[in-house]
């Protein structure tokens, strides 16, 4: 082979590493360790491009009192952050662009198993954001790149970066060596594709080793947190349904394929709707249902105060009874 081919194939093998501009290499996971100077040039152009183009979603948060960091990732405005970060739903918050300017903003849903918390700027606007990667392919050994405000938001500095790599990724935590401080909660992990891979969450026994979270967790459970709904699941799954609305004064039971009136409370809801013991229902809301599951899956689709049509069996008759629904006290 000659000096020239040898040269181009490592100069081509060093772009497609170390994520040159060509074709998808860019975006594809990078865990080599530079081996020579130029290589590790071409890692820190990478790392340059990157938090040049992410920067501007970077955001610092003040809310309560209390300081950390954000992402935007939609925008309208959406800010992913850390559930500590977040706390309470409905809460003021001011968000801060790298330039200092100053938007109100309000805390929404946060899961307080996983650390997942989110914010909304409320000014309206349209601002910078960065796209979601998927953290569920994150390799080992991958670079990332840590932002945030350690210390506090400081109008005299660029969001701070630390350069790391990925050291563990399970269902919910992502681990890096990225040192992270006070300050830097909330704040992003990006690939050196520029999309969001985590929000940083705890810090380790020693500053680098560090807690993230999967940000896949956000797009499995948005609409949970963009409603503002607060819950606590480790798994980083949205909150366990809501206990559907009660059918007032009925004790039901099971009788072979058929569900049976074993009692009617006295002055109930039930009672007044004319009731009986030993009725059968037939159907409910129009529909056929023969066990609990299938009466609780069509009360979800109600709420409490909504009146339902229960038409039931007693002895040779079919009677249509409108019952309104309880509230759950679960």
């Amino acid at each position: 082979m000659s000096s020239r081919r040898l040269l181009t194939g490592c100069l081509l093998s060093a772009v497609l590493l170390f994520g040159g501009r060509v074709g998808a290499a860019e975006t594809a996971p990078l865990t080599t360790t530079p081996k020579s100077v130029a290589e590790a040039r071409e890692l820190q152009k990478r790392v340059q491009e990157v938090t040049r183009r992410v920067t501007p979603a970077v955001v610092g948060l003040e809310i309560g009192g209390a300081s950390g960091s954000g992402v935007i990732v939609s925008e309208d405005g959406y800010v992913l952050t850390a559930g500590h970060v977040s706390g309470k739903p409905n809460a003021k918050a001011t968000v801060i662009m790298p330039d200092g300017t100053r938007l109100e903003g309000k805390t929404l849903g946060s899961n307080k198993g996983i650390d997942s918390g989110m914010v909304k700027i409320t000014a309206e606007g349209k601002y910078p954001f960065v796209p979601m990667g998927d953290s569920a392919k994150l390799e080992k050994g991958q670079w990332c790149i840590a932002l945030g405000h350690p210390g506090g938001f400081s109008k005299e500095r660029a969001p701070v970066l630390r350069l790391g790599r990925v050291l563990d990724n399970q269902k919910g935590l992502i681990q890096t060596d990225c040192t992270l401080v006070g300050g830097d909660s909330g704040g992003p992990l990006f690939d050196l594709a520029g999309k969001v891979i985590g929000i940083h969450s705890r810090i380790g026994q020693a500053i680098v080793y560090n807690i993230h979270v999967p940000v896949a967790t956000f797009a499995t459970t948005w609409n949970y947190l963009a409603a503002g709904e607060t819950w606590s699941n480790a798994s980083g799954q949205g909150p366990p349904p809501a206990a559907p609305p009660t059918l007032p004064g009925l004790a039901l039971e099971k009788i072979g394929d058929r569900m049976k009136v074993a009692g009617v409370d006295k002055d109930s809801a039930a009672e007044k709707a004319g009731f009986k013991p030993k009725d059968y229902f037939a159907l409910l809301d129009g529909k056929e249902v023969s066990n609990r599951d299938e009466i609780d899956a069509i009360l979800r689709t109600k709420k409490p105060g909504d009146e339902v049509v229960v038409e039931v069996v007693r002895g040779a008759e079919r009677l249509k009874l409108k019952l309104p629904l309880g509230k759950s006290k679960s």
